[in-house]
């Protein structure tokens, strides 16, 4: 999928990702990859809406992610009542095209954001 989209040059695309048990933005790069053949690209983590929490597990290396942020709780299986559940919010600017992902806790409180100008 990574070499159809650059193949046919499709830019800004980015993944949101929610049944994985803790909250995470990870940037791929080909630079850091053993594939390489792919644009850069964003991935956001959010969840579980109402779950044990858990997480995270060691990253694999293909696509050369890189960490920029991440909360997950201290143990495993962790109960919804500890506060480590998360959603997302994307919010697109209709003058400059500018994307804006926020990462909130249970509480709306943004414990991460990201914001995403247009290539």
């Amino acid at each position: 999928l990574l070499g159809f989209l650059h193949e046919h040059k499709v830019r800004n695309h980015l993944w949101l990702t929610a049944d994985v048990h803790y909250c995470a933005a990870h940037h791929y790069h080909p630079d850091r990859a053993a594939f390489q053949d792919f644009e850069p690209f964003w991935e956001f983590v959010a969840g579980p809406l109402n779950a044990g929490s858990f997480g995270p597990n060691p990253l694999d290396k293909t696509f050369g992610p890189q960490v920029v942020f991440q909360k997950a709780p201290p143990a495993q299986n962790t109960s919804p009542f500890a506060g480590f559940q998360f959603f997302g919010e994307v919010q697109i600017d209709g003058q400059t095209a500018e994307l804006t992902v926020t990462l909130r806790d249970l509480d709306g409180i943004s414990v991460f954001e990201q914001k995403l100008q247009p290539a």
